[in-house]
């Protein structure tokens, strides 16, 4: 993984506002359990690069892992909205469907 991550950095120094390398570099830092940096990745990508569609399912479970109910429902619900302005329904089904989920109206399982 730390290789991967070196890459990610590296291309981003060629290309540094591509938020699909700000975002892949964010969920390599989720699946290694650096918290701190995967938050910073996230928190960029909302500021910098809003309409990335991506970050906000990602984003939601990962405050959902850390307990941060509230903020995840914030996330799904801006996501939602970015989804339906780009008329991307595959990813505001997601998001609808993480949503409903966290706020106990939908089991995830179903």
């Amino acid at each position: 993984m730390e290789g991967r991550i070196a890459q990610l950095q590296e291309f981003l120094k060629e290309s540094p506002h591509d938020p699909f390398l700000k975002y892949a570099l964010t969920m390599e830092y989720v699946k290694l359990g650096e918290d701190a940096q995967a938050l910073a990745g996230f928190e960029d990508l909302l500021s910098a690069h809003e309409d990335y569609v991506g970050t906000y399912y990602h984003f939601g479970k990962f405050l959902e892992s850390k307990q941060e109910q509230d903020r995840a429902i914030e996330i799904y619900e801006k996501g939602m909205q970015i989804a339906q302005q780009k008329r991307n329904f595959h990813a505001l089904g997601e998001l609808r469907n993480a949503h409903l989920a966290a706020t106990g109206l939908l089991d995830e399982d179903e």
